[in-house]
């Protein structure tokens, strides 16, 4: 491929696909741009993200809970008495020689968090431990949905440690499931057509059940609403690549014995350090593509956005504090972000970035709902009668650091000029109350 057609890929790719309107376009060609779209941006994305450290980070993290977690499963299992399946399901995962080895860590870390002196300190450090994980994933996944604010402590603790406690019945449910099929099927053997198309199915089954576990991390794990039809696709992929990795990673325990012969029953480190960096940029890029689908359209305009000029910036965000206003005075709903962007054809991520600029100001507020399917929506911080248009300006100029070591005497004449010319600035338009626009 030439030089040229690579530049003009490029050229397409980065500009001209990005101004191409749908409108333009037949259905098919709608379809086809869009996942062109979804895929450059996941890869320009997650190379802008640098989400191969996030998921080194959360790797480093993974090592360290990957115990704790486990005996916490151990403990419930053993609690229901179904621990022999969880340890089955480890065993299958893992040879003989290194499960045995996890096993081991696992009942000495249980007998230690309820022996004696520990049996306070092990537990809170045993809960501590699986809750500092699980919050390292969020924020992870915060961070690719550009979320700034995580859930509270408590919604961590019930909605993190319910989910922990299901697990073991969901890996039991699945087993049982398994087992009971394949004894199933062996009755059907005499039926030609039937006994295939089953088997086919149940052999499914293990994918669909990492399908649905990627398919959940990707809607339930962000502190905000993400779409059914935005997270499938991304699970399924993100499920398959899994599952792919996951049968290199249990074959290549047994072609690899160099590392046998040089660490021993320690060998799982760093084939488990492998499989997990491995598996954490599977589940992040997953979710960068989740998010990308979801907002694809926040991605138009994003050079301007990124360069906007002050004036330009000035100016939307008295559009935006204008129509929250204007909502409150009237007495309607208050505007989520969406509605604010498709009345006013904002670009949403433009739109988004001004809210929490205005949020930083004290200028509006956010109300947050515990049901993720309401968006969040935002109300004036300020009483709508005294906010103008010279308050708005007044607060993003002292937005921002101003503790800087400059001589004063010898720029006072230059700051006196400034000051004087922006406070008659604003004083013609602290006549203007935002909500009369």
């Amino acid at each position: 491929m030439s030089k040229i057609t690579l530049k003009r890929w490029k050229h397409f790719l980065t500009d001209e696909i990005w101004k191409i309107t749908d409108n333009e376009l037949t259905p098919v060609k709608q379809q086809i741009y869009r996942y062109i779209k979804i895929i450059y941006l996941s890869v320009y994305q997650f190379i802008n993200d640098r989400i191969s450290i996030r998921s080194a980070a959360l790797t480093y993290s993974s090592l360290l809970s990957i115990i704790p977690i486990l005996a916490i499963l151990f403990a419930i299992a053993r609690g229901f008495g179904l621990d022999m399946f969880i340890e089955n399901q480890l065993r299958n995962g893992m040879n003989d020689k290194q499960a045995e080895l996890i096993i081991t860590w696992i009942n000495s870390y249980l007998q230690h968090a309820r022996s004696g002196i520990f049996v306070g300190i092990g537990l809170i450090m045993l809960l501590w431990t699986v809750l500092i994980l699980t919050d390292n994933i969020e924020r992870s996944f915060n961070a690719i949905w550009q979320v700034k604010r995580s859930r509270s402590v408590f919604r961590k603790i019930t909605d993190y440690f319910s989910m922990i406690l299901l697990l073991p019945l969901l890996i039991v449910i699945s087993s049982g499931l398994s087992i009971f099929m394949m004894t199933y099927i062996k009755e059907l053997e005499k039926f030609l057509i039937l006994a295939p198309i089953i088997k086919f199915f149940i052999q499914l089954v293990p994918y669909a059940l990492t399908w649905a576990m990627f398919v959940c991390l990707f809607i339930f794990i962000p502190n905000t609403k993400v779409k059914l039809r935005y997270a499938l696709i991304p699970g399924i992929l993100s499920g398959s690549a899994f599952q792919f990795f996951q049968y290199i990673y249990i074959n290549g325990q047994i072609w690899i014995s160099s590392y046998n012969a040089i660490y021993g029953s320690f060998a799982a480190i760093p084939m488990f350090l492998l499989w997990a960096q491995i598996s954490w940029t599977i589940c992040l890029f997953g979710a960068e593509m989740c998010y990308i689908s979801q907002n694809l359209e926040s991605f138009s305009f994003e050079k301007e956005t990124n360069n906007i000029s002050r004036r330009y910036h000035d100016f939307f965000c008295t559009i935006i504090l204008s129509a929250i206003c204007k909502q409150f005075a009237q007495g309607n709903p208050p505007y989520t972000a969406t509605e604010i962007s498709r009345t006013y054809r904002i670009p949403i991520r433009l739109t988004q970035n001004i809210l929490y600029e205005l949020q930083d100001t004290n200028l509006v507020y956010e109300i947050s709902y515990d049901d993720k399917e309401k968006d969040p929506c935002f109300l004036p911080g300020i009483d709508i009668n005294q906010l103008t248009v010279g308050m708005l300006l007044e607060k993003l100029e002292k937005k921002g650091a101003e503790e800087f070591k400059i001589d004063g005497t010898l720029f006072k004449k230059a700051w006196e000029n400034v000051i004087t010319a922006r406070e008659k600035y604003i004083y013609q338009n602290n006549k203007v109350l935002l909500k009369d626009l």
